[in-house]
């Protein structure tokens, strides 16, 4: 198995996703789907991921409706998405996406978490670098079979392919998206859910206690209403 089966593992093992802040996080999605493709999800690609991704945390279908009538609201302010990149305690580095309707709060928000937990808020491309920007699909597993399916999206992308108790995963470069989706839905296959993640090159063992320290600094940022994903060099 690759990095990316490595990194969705330790992922799920984490306590991230509470239900409320998963559709907070969906609906900035669908406002920033909206004002980009329009409110029509069968001509907009991206609005039709968000809604997939929204039916796979039980988002209520009337919240997904209403999400999308409010974003249609010419007088509703739009979200800007804004990469915060800094390092934590011990040389790890973290990368911060955001999605805000005010980045002045945002900025300030976020260098006072860096601030008052010892890291320090970096230049932008200061640790992009360290991390590959990826995008994955989950489609089920019934009546597949996983290594033909990755022989044949290696055409469109993909790089690793795999199973795991809630499907199969795939995984390509960030810029592989659109063809990944277009071919799967040509091929009439399910998307369950779809999204993006920065998977860490290299990752840094720390000693229990050094991990706490950089666990406080990441829960303070993650509990922060602007933030949508954070993404960090620390070996889980």
């Amino acid at each position: 198995m690759g990095r990316a089966f490595e990194f969705r593992k330790a992922r799920k093992m984490k306590r991230w996703s509470a239900m409320s802040k998963a559709f907070t996080r969906i609906g900035k999605d669908i406002v920033m789907a909206v004002k980009e493709g329009g409110p029509d999800p069968d001509s907009n690609s991206k609005l039709r991921a968000v809604i997939q991704n929204a039916k796979s945390v039980n988002m209520p279908k009337d919240n997904v409706e209403r999400a999308i009538k409010r974003a249609s609201d010419k007088s509703l302010g739009d979200y800007k998405e804004v990469l915060f990149e800094g390092y934590a305690p011990h040389g790890i580095a973290i990368l911060v996406e955001t999605a805000t309707d005010n980045n002045t709060r945002t900025v300030a928000n976020i260098r006072s978490y860096f601030n008052k937990c010892n890291g320090s808020l970096g230049t932008s491309g200061s640790v992009e670098f360290m991390f590959d920007h990826t995008c994955n699909f989950r489609i089920p597993a019934e009546g597949i079979d996983p290594e033909e399916l990755e022989l044949e999206m290696i055409d469109f992308g993909a790089e690793e392919v795999f199973v795991d108790e809630d499907g199969i995963l795939i995984y390509a470069p960030f810029e592989s998206f659109g063809s990944i989706q277009k071919e799967l839905e040509s091929r009439e296959i399910e998307i369950l859910s779809s999204g993006f993640e920065r998977i860490p090159q290299v990752t840094k063992q720390l000693s229990e206690e050094q991990v706490l320290e950089v666990e406080k600094l990441l829960e303070k940022i993650e509990e922060d209403d602007d933030v949508q994903n954070v993404y960090h060099t620390m070996q889980e």
